[in-house]
């Protein structure tokens, strides 16, 4: 059942955007919005899928082993790989439900970056953070409710209820692991934000170099007036 509703998703978010159609990039601010293309969705999915299953899930499996939660599941490595299983399989459903639901309307997943210098603009980023966890781009560039991702957050979790343990397939746990949903791309959100403050950083701090080559470009001596254009001696 997961694994063909995984697959449906997956195929809404490539064929729908070409079904549906795109709208021409629009103007925000400084910068060209382009709505994501079927490829970049895919690529989308295959990155946030695999960094959740190199983060969260192992820190969800390895909590739940060391606290013994569930209880259905020994604490030890087998055990460990039955809860790493689940938590992929939940990123993994969600994810796929995430892109395939926004394709037909055209909800962008990926986090747009404020390009905001970091010093004295700490409290504006955190509140972009925050606002980008529910929110989204359409085609046309603007900002709307996330619909997409506030289905599909608890949806999955619900839809999990099916196959997991008893302990874990009550409505409490279903709402536990959605909140959990929503923290974690708030989390990934606020590491893009400072990944690409690094990256601008790095490209200002760059110095100069000489077109062809590596090295800085030299500074020319200051030429006085009444000098025949001729530099002064050092």
């Amino acid at each position: 059942m997961a694994f063909r509703l995984l697959w449906m998703m997956l195929l809404i978010g490539g064929v729908a955007p070409t079904v549906f159609g795109q709208a021409a990039p629009r103007q925000l601010g400084v910068q060209d919005y382009s709505p994501i293309t079927a490829k970049e969705r895919m690529q989308w999915y295959a990155v946030s899928t695999a960094r959740g299953a190199v983060s969260g899930s192992v820190f969800s499996a390895a909590w739940g082993t060391a606290n013994g939660r569930p209880e259905e599941y020994p604490n030890t490595w087998e055990g460990f790989g039955r809860r790493y299983r689940m938590s992929v399989s939940g990123v993994a459903v969600g994810n796929a439900m995430e892109v395939g639901l926004g394709a037909m309307w055209g909800e962008d997943p990926r986090y747009f970056p404020t390009n905001l210098p970091p010093a004295g603009n700490m409290r504006a980023k955190l509140k972009h953070i925050i606002k980008s966890t529910f929110t989204a781009k359409n085609r046309r560039g603007e900002t709307i409710p996330a619909y997409a991702r506030l289905i599909a957050q608890p949806g999955n979790n619900f839809l999990a209820n099916t196959w997991r343990v008893d302990s874990e397939s009550t409505v409490g746990q279903a709402l536990l692991r959605t909140s959990f949903g929503f923290l974690g791309r708030m989390t990934s959100n606020a590491i893009a934000e400072l990944r690409n403050d690094f990256s601008r950083a790095r490209r200002n701090t760059k110095p100069p170099t000489v077109p062809g080559g590596t090295n800085p470009a030299p500074t020319p001596a200051p030429t006085p007036p009444g000098n025949g254009g001729q530099p002064l001696a050092p």
